[in-house]
């Protein structure tokens, strides 16, 4: 059940960053699963570097500050891909 979620949410997850990054005509429901739980794991290291923790998603606590954590990452890692296709941040 845990894959479940994992998909679901990071669905979601890619799908909002991709919106706020303005790239979301670029790419299509797999890549927003996958930028949303690579987000998520991008995410969580940064929180755990800063000291902000998540709650861990696979034991079911959905936590607002894990969910914008992802969500953080996310737009992370699209920033980061797009730096280097077009040479700049949009």
């Amino acid at each position: 059940m845990g894959i479940i979620i994992w998909l679901i949410v990071g669905g979601i997850i890619g799908w909002i960053a991709s919106m706020i990054m303005k790239t979301d005509g670029q790419q299509g429901i797999i890549l927003n699963v996958i930028v949303g739980i690579v987000g998520a794991f991008l995410g969580g290291w940064i929180g755990g570097m800063l000291g902000i923790g998540g709650a861990d998603i696979n034991d079911g606590d959905f936590s607002l500050s894990g969910l914008l954590l992802s969500l953080v990452g996310a737009i992370v890692l699209l920033a980061i891909v797009n730096l280097f296709r077009r040479g700049r941040v949009r």
